[in-house]
């Protein structure tokens, strides 16, 4: 194992501890803000994927985000007591009542004319389970037309930006279905074997920070693969990669979907963690605030980008309920935004390798060189 992957594996593994500890230093409310920001941290990860290693510039990852919320939110709607007391044997969701046209029937099967789709997602893993298989399915249909037809750049972009908003639009529109702009709220909690996980306490925390953990190490394994490579060179030259025989549609589908798992993956989680769904997910505000947590990070590092979101939002939190400054915090953000850009193109993450092959230098002139090797192999934007 070379020293550059032995330090990145050591920063990982720190990285995890420090997740791991949280918990004996916060109490509950920080705890469950905490969870929320390490749900985007697992966003930074999927837009690193898709921008950093597979060079698409994806505007709609909150389509993915927001497949994923709306999946294990209805499920968990049913799941509510408000949904157990509308005067039916079976769940309803009460904003469903209050839509629902004069003399219709207090069934979830029509109600009105959508609200059989709820039906399969009385069963919390059936809602669990799309959350996942909605947000790839989208991607794959995605990629496959937008790939193969060898579309590109900053069209994809404008792509993925036109579908985002027109989900939203068609969600808000369903309110009988969607109950709209409210969202899904007065959500039940999430349960497996029994256990409840109860937003604010501890193994909701662990719940959230095991599954970033596992996303952030199955990440960076994935990207040392062949496939990974391969992909880095598609993003460097796609027509040399072409040139050489590779499928290079079949590779950058393939990440598109992973990172549409790991949003849809996210979503879910954030669900249980802030008890709401909402067509906000789908703003096209919020998918580019995506994109500037994977700059400020390093979008061609996958820890970088994590770290990125977690900082940003914590800096946002912080900053906006600070007196003084409640008006300006976007400004602020803002800001912060344009200088890592100007004097950091490749983020806090490239900053750090840049650090670490400076100290390297002054013990090892041959561990030095291996460093910035490694560091001259990364974009340069």
């Amino acid at each position: 194992m070379s020293l550059q992957r032995r330090i990145d594996w050591g920063i990982y593994a720190v990285f995890i501890v420090l997740l791991m500890v949280a918990p004996l230093v916060m109490d509950p409310f920080w705890l469950n803000r905490v969870a929320k920001y390490l749900v985007y941290g697992m966003l930074g990860i999927a837009v690193a994927l898709s921008w950093g290693y597979a060079g698409v510039l994806n505007l709609g990852q909150g389509l993915f985000f927001g497949a994923g919320a709306y999946m294990v939110a209805m499920s968990l709607k049913l799941a509510s007591p408000t949904s157990l007391q509308q005067g039916s044997d079976r769940p309803v969701p009460d904003f469903m009542l209050w839509n629902a046209e004069p003399g219709a029937p207090t069934e979830l099967c029509c109600i009105n004319k959508g609200s059989f789709l709820w039906l399969p997602f009385q069963n919390q893993w059936f809602g669990v389970a799309m959350a996942l298989i909605m947000p790839m399915a989208i991607a794959g249909i995605i990629g496959t037309i937008v790939f193969r037809k060898r579309i590109a750049g900053v069209f994809v972009s404008i792509i993925t930006l036109a579908l985002v908003l027109l989900v939203r639009l068609v969600v808000i529109d369903a309110q009988p279905v969607t109950n709209g702009f409210n969202g899904l709220t007065d959500l039940g909690w999430f349960k497996i074997a029994g256990f409840e996980f109860d937003p604010y306490v501890v193994p909701t925390y662990y719940l959230v920070a095991v599954s970033l953990s596992i996303v952030l190490v199955g990440a960076r394994l994935l990207v040392e693969t062949r496939a990974g490579i391969i992909l880095q060179a598609v993003r460097d030259d796609e027509n040399r990669a072409r040139y050489l025989g590779f499928d290079v549609p079949n590779y950058q589908t393939f990440f598109l979907v992973v990172s549409a798992a790991i949003a849809g993956f996210a979503g879910m989680l954030y669900v249980i963690v802030s008890e709401f769904a909402s067509p906000t997910f789908m703003d096209l505000s919020f998918s580019i605030t995506m994109v500037v947590w994977a700059a400020v990070g390093g979008r061609a590092s996958i820890l970088g980008a994590c770290i990125g979101a977690i900082l940003i939002n914590t800096i946002s939190a912080t900053v906006s309920e600070t007196e003084g400054f409640a008006e300006a915090w976007k400004a602020i953000i803002g800001l912060i935004f344009v200088l890592v850009v100007l004097y950091l193109p490749r983020g806090l993450g490239g900053l750090a390798h840049d650090l670490v092959a400076r100290v390297a230098a002054r013990f090892s002139p041959a561990a030095a060189r291996e460093l910035r090797a490694a560091n001259t192999s990364q974009l340069a934007e």
